[in-house]
């Protein structure tokens, strides 16, 4: 019987385990020009021990950027900063994903440079507000993309998946989930849009599958992962047609060799089962737990089959070794909510480890 202990080949990389670090914006990218810290190289090198570690969402250009304090992966100064953080984590024996996260129209234009402002495939506001510097704001109508425009973006994904290369990741995560761009155009009620971009399925999926293809072209299908959270209404998503969408949008990808699909699962575990199998590659699951964080009972997921690797997002954020905490049983640090976005080192490099 395969165990969340066991290894696993990912891309030609061999991880020490299928246990991940999913992806979690922590907003304390307080280098110049959006850059990464010594401090964030602390962060992501103490949990090391993860098979695979996914960063936070990293905006592949000025654009993309939604929230305070987020990095980038589009300027020089950015690859040499971030890879401070690849060494620190290869020092440590550990294996990092760059998460590619255009946020569309989440953000707001105070959180942007030159005058730019929130983009969407449709002008369509979202319902809800967005945290910035100077409090909470509305979101705004975004600015339609044109025809040129999703090129441009699609180029921009490219260009950061090379910079990403650049700085020595092992890969990157194609943040197609929780309501940002990718599942903008994904979702009908963000993109109203008449044509070859929008409309049925098959139109909506036209983004996802040039942005996965484009990034595979140019770095290999080997160093590319996919993020998908099918009908999850996070940022003002309604999507009725998950079951048809997603299926499709995996036959369509399942041709590139890519590293893994990175499921955040919604309640319906049906739908679950028909993405896993449909999907011909390593399989990654965030499973639905709300409103618990993922616990130890999510290892048996991978007894059973249901997944290759199993994700974890806040109990790996208080527990930097995880995966030894897991395998013991525990005990389990308790996160604390109100360090998560922003601050200093309090309640991101100061979680005890175990051998502590």
């Amino acid at each position: 019987m395969t165990t969340a202990f066991d290894p696993i080949d990912l891309g030609g990389s061999r991880l020490a385990n299928r246990v991940a670090m999913a992806p979690m914006t922590r907003s304390r990218a307080f280098g110049p020009g959006a850059a990464p810290t010594e401090l964030m190289a602390t962060y992501y090198a103490q949990r090391a021990g993860a098979g695979l570690i996914v960063t936070e969402g990293i905006q592949p250009s000025p654009v993309g950027q939604g929230y305070p304090d987020t990095p980038g992966l589009h300027t020089d100064a950015q690859v040499e900063a971030w890879r401070t953080v690849t060494d620190a984590v290869h020092g440590a024996g550990g294996v990092i994903f760059a998460q590619l996260m255009h946020t569309g129209r989440i953000g707001h234009p105070s959180l942007l440079p030159d005058g730019l402002a929130p983009v969407g495939p449709s002008p369509v506001a979202a319902k809800g507000q967005v945290y910035t510097h100077e409090g909470p704001k509305d979101f705004v109508t975004p600015l339609e993309l044109g025809d040129a425009e999703i090129r441009q973006t699609i180029a921009d994904f490219v260009v950061a998946a090379n910079h990403a290369v650049a700085a020595g990741f092992d890969g990157v995560e194609i943040h197609g989930a929780n309501g940002y761009l990718i599942h903008q155009f994904l979702a009908p009620n963000s993109n109203r849009r008449t044509d070859d971009w929008g409309g049925d399925a098959e139109g909506r999926i036209r983004f996802a599958v040039e942005v996965v293809s484009a990034v595979a072209e140019a770095i290999g299908g080997h160093r590319v992962g996919l993020r998908i959270s099918p009908g999850n209404p996070f940022n003002d998503i309604a999507e009725p047609d998950p079951g048809e969408v997603y299926p499709a949008l995996l036959d369509r990808l399942a041709g590139l060799d890519l590293a893994y699909l990175h499921l955040l699962e919604g309640p319906d575990r049906d739908l679950t089962a028909r993405l896993r199998k449909a999907w011909p590659g390593t399989f990654v699951l965030n499973p639905f737990t709300h409103p618990d964080a993922t616990g130890p009972d999510a290892l048996a997921l991978v007894e059973d089959g249901s997944a290759d690797m199993i994700a974890y997002g806040a109990l790996f954020l208080a527990n930097p070794d995880l995966p030894a905490r897991l395998a013991a049983g525990g005990p389990f640090n308790t996160p604390d909510p109100a360090t998560f976005y922003g601050g200093d080192h309090r309640g991101y490099t100061d979680y005890p480890a175990l051998d502590a």
